[in-house]
């Protein structure tokens, strides 16, 4: 009798030792098989966001190649006529002004990081952090310093760009960027790099322990805006 207690304990233990074992394989398998699946699809969504990134690619190259040929019949088109000649020059100064062609010239890059401070140091963390209004008011004070054309993180501003809030980030022209934020100018160097004169607001930003960092340049590029400008309530005036 004692025995088979004994054979039917060790019986039992084989048993549960089994059980247990297969348990744990099963849900190795399982978890294997998880990461096999979530593996799969995040391989399949990031071949989609590449193939969608080189359509656009190739498109916007495409846009690029078909505004050249236009400017290129524009100008075939108007030479040797005065009067042609001009309207063309009014079309591109007026293009210049929109923000819808590269420029290039001398100006200022301003770079924007947030602090490197511990945010335990103070009482306002945000204060740390760069904000959309933070860069707005630059971008104001480089328009009063005479800037002719402004870009953020390759984002042309034309006067109906948008500078919004989104969290750690900011929405500029619908596209999202994040820190830090290289604006760049051209204008008269010595004039935009009063900026950081003191009372300015480059001036504000670094006693927040913001990181500025203002350097002249004598070869800026500033692409276009690639949006679309559309007027919903201004309308011409027929004279």
């Amino acid at each position: 009798m004692k025995n088979k207690k004994s054979v039917s304990i060790i019986l039992g233990f084989m048993c549960f030792a089994l059980t247990l074992a297969i348990f744990i394989q099963i849900k190795t398998v399982n978890g294997t098989n998880t990461a096999v699946s979530s593996n799969y699809e995040e391989n399949n969504l990031r071949g989609e966001v590449l193939k969608y990134k080189e359509k656009y690619d190739n498109q916007y190259k495409e846009l690029g190649e078909a505004e050249e040929q236009l400017e290129k019949e524009r100008q075939d088109s108007t030479k040797d006529n005065a009067e042609l000649e001009k309207k063309e020059e009014e079309i591109q100064k007026g293009n210049k002004i929109l923000g819808l062609t590269e420029v290039t010239g001398p100006g200022v890059i301003i770079t924007l990081s947030d602090s490197k401070k511990d945010s335990n140091s103070v009482l306002d963390p945000n204060s740390l952090v760069v904000h959309d209004s933070d860069v707005l008011s630059v971008i104001n004070e480089l328009e009063n310093a005479g800037a002719e054309a402004i870009s953020i993180n390759e984002q042309r501003i034309i006067p109906t760009s948008g500078i919004i809030c989104g969290g750690n980030i900011i929405e500029i022209n619908n596209e999202k960027v994040g820190a830090p934020f290289v604006i760049k100018a051209i204008g008269l160097p010595e004039q935009l790099s009063a900026l950081s004169r003191p009372g300015g607001y480059i001036q504000r930003l670094k006693e927040d322990s913001i990181e500025v960092d203002l350097k002249k340049s004598n070869n800026i590029t500033i692409p276009k805006y690639t949006g679309v400008i559309t007027y919903q309530y201004a309308t011409s005036v027929d004279k």
